[in-house]
Order: C-alpha cells, then structure tokens, then sequence
C-alpha cells in the first residue's frame, strides 16, 4: 500500500493536515491526523505492508498486537473511503 501521489502532510497551525497538491485531484475534504496518524502515514509513504505497519507500531508504541492491528485497519480503511490509497 501506498499514498497516491499528489497527497501531502503539512503542519499547520499546530495541526497535522493532508493536502492535495494539482489540479486532477478529486478531493475536497479535510484529514487531520493524530501523533499515530502521522506515523502511519509516513509509513505508508514509503509504501509499508501492513505487517510492516505493525511491526513498527509495536516498537514505537505501548500497544497490544491485537489493539494495533485494530487501529492499522481503522486508519487504512478512512484512506481508502478518501481514495488517498494505491496497492
């Protein structure tokens, strides 16, 4: 998995915020993104498998394996309700 192009995270106002850089974008919503958001999403970035996301999440962060997968899951499946996804 990975972010489609055009997509950016930029900090604004203290916030996490993804943007859409060119014209053939379709996408007109806002994502703000938590600490762990912004992991993922650099993650993802690079175009991390999930068992990768996992891996990572585990040795950076106090979480159960089972808690992690969970929210692995909940972040991906908003990025591709947003089409902010390519395999």
């Amino acid at each position: 998995m990975k972010i489609r192009d055009g997509y950016l995270l930029r900090s604004v106002a203290g916030k996490n915020i993804v943007v859409s850089v060119g014209a053939q974008l379709d996408f007109n919503g806002m994502l703000t993104l938590n600490d762990t958001g912004v992991f993922f999403w650099n993650l993802l970035s690079k175009g991390a498998t999930k068992a990768e996301m996992l891996e990572s999440l585990l040795k950076e962060y106090d979480v159960s394996a089972e808690e992690a997968s969970k929210d692995i899951d909940e972040f991906i499946k908003k990025l591709e309700d947003a089409k902010l996804l390519e395999d």
